[in-house]
């Protein structure tokens, strides 16, 4: 896949999935082939832009989320980027993408709180899962989704 990926870019998730009781998941919905991103990496000769990376992981869950935009305010580069991210609950979060992994950093867009410890996620699958019922619950019918139309593919 090489299309570009623009930082800054939202969209506002519109289409309500019907609610699935109990299901929690630790994956991805759709499955993945090598990214631009990883392309670009390599292109890099192994070194991880974060700012890559963030658009990477916007693109990956914006589906779940009512709002999530790589931070125009705060500067971005290749040790660290950040990623405004509003929950289905209505719940604002500034996120923080490092080597480390992702983190809360601020309770609202482009606000980060020196003072806060919070603690790092490895995948922002992790993350979202963490913060936000109507991620897991939007994740899950996607999963769902994405399953059912294996198997029809299949008969």
């Amino acid at each position: 896949m090489n299309t570009p990926m623009f930082a800054g870019m939202s969209r506002k998730c519109t289409a309500e999935l019907p609610p699935e009781e109990g299901m929690e998941v630790d994956c991805q919905p759709e499955e993945l082939s090598r990214s631009s991103y990883e392309e670009r990496c390599a292109d890099l000769g192994g070194v991880k832009d974060m700012r890559l990376e963030a658009e990477a992981v916007v693109n990956d869950v914006l589906f779940a989320v009512t709002d999530m935009q790589v931070s125009q305010t705060l500067s971005s580069g290749l040790d660290v980027a950040y990623i405004n991210v509003e929950t289905r609950e209505g719940n604002r979060y500034c996120l923080e993408l490092t080597e480390a992994g992702l983190r809360v950093v601020g309770y609202s867009f482009d606000q980060v709180d020196e003072g806060l410890s919070t603690q790092y996620h490895e995948t922002v699958y992790s993350l979202l899962d963490s913060l936000s019922p109507g991620y897991r619950e939007a994740f899950g019918n996607a999963l769902l989704q994405r399953l059912e139309r294996l198997k029809q593919n299949g008969q």
